[in-house]
């Protein structure tokens, strides 16, 4: 059987730079250790690791620096002043859940007439779609429009809004398509037109976008004395800002880290009445960290979208009082649960499909497709179905006639230009290197399957298909105490493109004999020394997997254990292999 306990990684040890890590460790009186990490997270020059450590609100850049944002508020405004209606077309997902309520909040609060629209997933798909944009008119019969991430590539259905008198504007961050869409202002990080420093807002979601439109639309606002913009404070947004970001998954530096550590304070104190009833039915702790953000709210928030339509989130959100939040925060628990159960009778079934026929040295590339897979969850089984197996993975369900997947990828593996090259077998396709969908006819699954394996095997080398194991630096355990963990934990948020702090120490023995954990004994704790220090470690979900003997190395994330009133280091292991 193959998984994770088993599978060995590779140890992706960054380099030591003893001689620019104890300079920077003089200079901003941090140790060499943090100083370590972030020369590994590509920091090197002392006043941006300052800003870094320090992230503050103040630092955030312009929002007239955003492309067509000038334009996007100038239409706006004029909207207000001719009292015109609007509806605000947003997404299924948590960003565009989150998105569009900053938007509608902002724009009702400052006197603006605005209406939100989300699609559902099912009948009219992802994105601007005509279908979409249709059943939206019907219901609020307006003449602007506001796509919120999404929109970019909608050549035309922007096009065949112009011919009904709608205007769009657009206000998203995905890729965008050439030609692009005729919208009335195209606010997009992502426009050939951005001449910014790159970091500056290309990793921005949409919730951070939505959050610097509104930015402009208060301080243009200011200016020419809109009622209400001199007294309005942007603070209580960032919660909002920091679940669409985090749920998102786009990098947590720049003005993301920003928005993210000033935005999990607010969540940490927030008064709305759906986040508090949505942190008390996923129990979840007191204080909220990215982890907590990413693994129990964000998902009950997906929830509705995945399985039909995301409207609920936004009542949820939208929510004045706890009388009506907790409810609905109740049913979107139901409803995780429920895609929890889908999910995981799905990702079981193909996993022992997979199992039964696969071979590590032929199998570059998995495929799968079942009739009646839930298309709302084929994406999560994807990202299953490649931590089990460490291959490119395309999920793919629906009905007969034309069928819908969703893939992820690795590292060294393009998945989207790989679907490029099977254009012939696809209905439609798009996405990005990592992550990516398409539509498909039953009878091509199976074709899809070798073209992709006899692509990857051209492109993938045999040490690509081993997991990677990002490690920040070796350590002696006497390095490693509560006052350098509390020094490490500068670095938090972390998350995508700032990750969690990862060691590893060598020639270790165990100091007292393992003990096994859990309901199942699937947890084991050791106590492991380097001959001067002793630490304890977990090893979560170790399963039967082969444990550590005689003198070994060992790769893990640094943490602390409170019991009992007492605080101490704890491991987490995550590899282990033999001391050479």
């Amino acid at each position: 059987m193959l998984s994770l306990f088993t599978m060995k990684f590779r140890w992706n040890l960054a380099p030591p730079q003893p001689l620019l890590t104890n300079v920077l460790a003089a200079q901003i009186k941090i140790s060499p250790l943090l100083a370590q990490c972030l020369v590994n997270r590509g920091f090197s020059e002392p006043s941006v690791i300052e800003n870094f450590l320090t992230p503050r609100l103040k630092n955030l850049a312009d929002p007239f620096l955003l492309p067509n944002m000038d334009a996007a508020i100038a239409r706006l405004l004029l909207a207000h002043e001719r009292n015109e209606p609007l509806v605000i077309f947003g997404d299924y997902d948590v960003d565009g859940v989150t998105s569009t309520t900053i938007l509608l909040e902002v724009l009702r609060q400052l006197g603006w007439q605005a209406e939100a629209y989300l699609p559902n997933r099912m009948d009219e798909g992802y994105g601007l779609s005509r279908d979409g944009v249709e059943n939206c008119l019907k219901k609020f019969p307006v003449k602007l429009l506001l796509a919120v991430d999404c929109g970019s590539t909608a050549v035309a259905t922007i096009a065949w809004l112009k011919t009904q008198n709608v205007e769009v504007i657009v206000l998203d961050h995905h890729q965008i398509s050439d030609p692009a869409p005729a919208a009335v202002a195209l606010v997009n990080p992502q426009l050939s037109t951005f001449n910014l420093q790159p970091s500056t807002f290309s990793e921005l979601c949409s919730a951070g976008l939505a959050f610097k439109l509104a930015h402009a639309l208060v301080k243009r606002g200011r200016e020419t004395h809109l009622p209400g913009a001199a007294e309005f404070d942007l603070r209580p947004l960032l919660d909002l800002v920091a679940l669409g970001t985090i749920a998102d998954l786009v990098p947590l530096i720049g003005e993301n880290r920003i928005l993210v550590t000033a935005g999990l304070e607010k969540l940490n104190t927030t008064k709305r009445a759906g986040i508090l009833a949505l942190k008390q039915v996923a129990q979840s702790p007191e204080k909220l960290g990215t982890h907590d953000v990413g693994f129990q709210l964000a998902p009950r928030l997906n929830a509705a979208g995945r399985l039909e339509s995301a409207e609920e989130s936004l009542r949820l959100l939208l929510a004045e009082t706890p009388k009506t939040a907790m409810p609905i925060a109740q049913n979107l628990d139901s409803r995780n649960r429920e895609r929890q159960k889908i999910e995981k009778a799905i990702t079981e079934q193909v996993i022992g499909m997979v199992r039964s026929k696969f071979d590590a040295a032929k199998d570059f590339v998995i495929v799968e497709g079942g009739l009646l897979w839930h298309i709302g969850v084929v994406g999560i089984v994807a990202s299953r179905v490649l931590s089990e197996f460490y291959r490119p993975t395309i999920i793919i369900g629906g009905e007969n006639g034309e069928m819908r997947g969703s893939g992820r990828s690795i590292a060294g593996f393009d998945l989207a230009a790989a679907l490029r090259e099977c254009d012939d077998l696809l209905v439609k396709h798009g996405g990005h290197a990592m992550a990516a969908g398409l539509s498909i006819a039953p009878k091509n699954i199976d074709l899809l399957r070798q073209r992709l394996n006899e692509i990857a095997k051209k492109k993938l080398k045999p040490e690509e298909l081993q997991p990677p194991l990002r490690l920040d630096a070796e350590i002696a355990f006497a390095d490693l105490n509560l006052d350098s963990f509390a020094e490490l934990e500068k670095l938090k948020p972390t998350g995508m493109g700032n990750s969690a702090v990862q060691f590893c120490a060598r020639n270790l023995t165990h100091k007292k004999p393992l003990l096994r954990m859990g309901a199942n004994k699937q947890h084991v704790k050791l106590w492991v020394t380097d001959g001067t220090v002793t630490h304890e470690a977990v090893w979560w979900n170790a399963g039967n997997g082969s444990l550590p003997t005689g003198k070994f190395d060992l790769a893990f994330a640094p943490g602390v254990n409170e019991f009992n009133g007492r605080t101490t280091v704890q491991l987490k292991v995550l590899d282990w292999r033999a001391a050479e």
